[in-house]
């Protein structure tokens, strides 16, 4: 298993891409790191690299959620091996990227959304936490996104030159098929802003690994309920997306050079201080061998 240690790279910030990011531009000095969690591999070897930003040049990490080629569906996606991958380097700030449908109508194509919230509308097939088969841990996830590093997002994506909605909720469905009409306008009536795929378990997974996250959503479609625009297709998504490219790029430049200002003010890095529930003498060796990366300072 690789880790910070024996790799060599700590590096305390990274972004996950979702489609259309499987790369990330800028990086130089480049090295990929093979990771082995005891969940299984991530979506992609950990590319780690030096980002040049208006901050100055910072080492971050670049993983591609779907795998390089997008060879990997929303519901396939194994989540707990990426941010277990993370945590191992280091990772405490993490930038997630991804693509969705607007339910609003001010909220257009081509606007970034900064959500707050989350709907998990996913049908259980997903891994949901590491925690299972002999220790019980309940974290808080009342507020998912790291609102500290959110405000950076936010900042970052307007001096990008960005339409920002600085909140929103987004309702996540398990995919790999689009919308119905029917559910579509459902999801309107319940008030929520964005629909997409891949943010559960993702966010909860983070919150669990004591890592702060936050999402630029970057809207590529009005999903299919509004029928003076264009249905959500891949060609209409994928023209979108390419649209979309160099506005999130800069934002990505814009945050890699806020994050070290951040004080850590957030509750997040200590989110499982008080969410272990199973009495320590019960935690079974094997348990806290597979999991010390998260329980150590707690046992």
């Amino acid at each position: 298993m690789a880790s910070s240690s024996d790799s060599g790279n700590v590096v305390d910030f990274a972004v996950i891409g979702g489609s259309g990011l499987y790369a990330m531009e800028g990086l130089t000095d480049i090295e990929n790191v093979a990771v082995d969690t005891p969940f299984g591999s991530p979506s992609d070897d950990i590319v780690i690299g030096s980002l040049k930003s208006p901050g100055g040049e910072r080492r971050i990490a670049f993983l591609a959620r779907h795998g390089r080629g997008h060879t990997i569906t929303p519901t396939e996606v194994n989540s707990r091996a990426n941010i277990f991958a993370l945590k191992s380097l280091g990772v405490k700030r993490i930038l997630s990227i991804t693509c969705c449908g607007s339910l609003k109508e001010e909220i257009a194509p081509g606007h970034v959304v900064v959500p707050d919230q989350i709907f998990d509308n996913t049908r259980g097939e997903r891994k949901r936490s590491f925690f299972d088969n002999g220790i019980a841990v309940h974290v808080s996830v009342a507020d998912p996104y790291c609102p500290e590093l959110s405000r950076a997002v936010v900042q970052a994506a307007t001096d990008a030159g960005g339409t920002v909605h600085p909140s929103g909720t987004f309702v996540i469905i398990e995919g790999p098929r689009f919308s119905t009409k029917a559910e579509s306008r459902v999801f309107r009536h319940h008030g929520f802003d964005i629909i997409g795929m891949t943010a559960m378990p993702e966010a909860v997974l983070a919150r669990e690994a004591e890592i702060c996250y936050a999402a630029l959503a970057h809207i590529t479609d009005y999903d299919v309920w509004n029928e003076k625009a264009e249905t959500a297709t891949v060609e209409a998504v994928l023209c979108q997306l390419q649209a979309n490219t160099n506005l999130v790029c800069e934002a990505v430049l814009g945050i890699s050079a806020l994050v070290p200002r951040l004080d850590g003010g957030c509750s997040c890095r200590n989110a499982l201080a008080d969410a272990i529930i199973t009495d320590r003498t019960k935690i079974s060796p094997e348990i806290r061998r597979r999991l010390g990366l998260f329980l150590d300072r707690y046992l």
